[in-house]
């Protein structure tokens, strides 16, 4: 998957050689994150970088955009991926249109526990509550969240004022995907507009598209991880490596034509009117996951600690790649798959 996912490369590369990657603190890596990911919006908003939208004949070359900043920093891919996925459902769902300088986030987890509510106000709705994991929480400057209205779960535009959205303390102590900056935030009030009907975000067909583009960043990933195998094979004669390098060049080849053909399925067919989406999405993820579990397993007993323990860059790649992967549901998204394939009107 290359081409014109070059682009994203060379941006930042440009925007950010004063970063450098001895600062590991979740600090300094957040702060590292925040100005990447606002050049790289920056050059969105330029026309210099660009993400075809899902659907668009040109899937492919968004996912291959998103792998391409997902190999260069995971946690950079995580608000990339998260602002143009945005801009992807405002567009099909008719929110308001996004302005140049404004960083969006994608904020839809739902996990048991802590709620946000939303409430009518006048003529809009104000936003109260707490939101797990919001990526992006202090570089964001607007957000797609959900939240539970009397009428089920709805999409709202925010706003990210530090005065409502305040960031928990505590609630991201990860070390992998420090710089994602993905902790819970406290809304007070805060006005939203919403975007979309009652469960739009998740019955919209792009829903499912989205979703592929996250596997695309996990693969970005994976294919970073292996660079250390590949250059310690090239240093010597080495059969075991060899044969590691062989299983991981294996998986990964499948994972990319995976994901172009589901590029290409979604350009197909970009309203699902053939009712394929979900289970397309629930596939290649599960898949895509598959492999870099494999690669995180076999980059490991390939090379040892030496490249944990010496390569900091790489050292973070497996942090990192290790908690985003957990985004995936796992066995929940299997047997759903499972029951889909088996019982397709139950699932409807």
């Amino acid at each position: 998957m290359t081409g014109n996912a070059l682009s994203p490369h060379v941006l930042i590369e440009e925007g950010s050689r004063a970063a450098s990657y001895d600062g590991i603190t979740p600090e300094e890596a957040r702060a590292e994150t925040s100005t990447r990911f606002t050049a790289v919006v920056g050059s969105l908003d330029a026309g210099t970088l660009e993400f075809p939208v899902p659907g668009s004949g040109r899937t492919a070359v968004r996912l291959a955009a998103l792998q391409t900043v997902a190999e260069e920093d995971l946690c950079l891919a995580r608000l990339v991926e998260g602002h143009v996925d945005a801009l992807a459902i405002l567009a099909e769902l008719g929110g308001p249109s996004p302005r140049a300088g404004q960083r969006w986030g994608v904020w839809a987890a739902e996990p048991p526990g802590a709620t946000l509510e939303a409430s009518r106000d006048g003529d809009g709705w104000t936003l109260s509550g707490v939101k797990p994991y919001c990526s992006g929480a202090r570089s964001c400057t607007h957000a797609l969240v959900t939240a539970r209205t009397a009428e089920g779960r709805r999409l709202f535009a925010v706003t990210v004022d530090p005065g409502g959205c305040v960031p928990v303390e505590g609630t991201w102590q990860a070390l992998g995907m420090a710089g994602s900056d993905t902790p819970d935030v406290r809304f007070d009030r805060v006005p939203g507009v919403a975007v979309g009907a009652t469960d739009a975000y998740v019955r919209r067909p792009g829903f499912q598209h989205g979703g592929i583009g996250v596997a695309a960043c996990w693969y970005g990933g994976a294919v970073a991880i292996a660079r250390p195998l590949r250059r310690a094979a090239a240093q010597r004669s080495d059969p075991h490596a060899d044969a590691h390098l062989g299983a991981v060049d294996i998986q990964l080849h499948a994972a990319a034509a995976v994901l172009r053909q589901a590029a290409a399925e979604i350009d197909e067919d970009p309203t699902d009117d053939t009712g394929g989406a979900r289970a397309r999405s629930l596939r290649v993820r599960a898949f895509v996951e598959s492999v870099c579990t494999e690669v995180l397993t076999r980059v490991g007993r390939a090379t040892g600690a030496a490249p944990l323990c010496h390569d900091l860059r790489h050292a973070r790649n497996v942090a990192d790649l290790t908690v985003y992967l957990r985004q995936h549901h796992g066995e929940r998204d299997l047997a759903e798959l499972g029951a889909l394939l088996a019982r397709p009107r139950d699932s409807r």
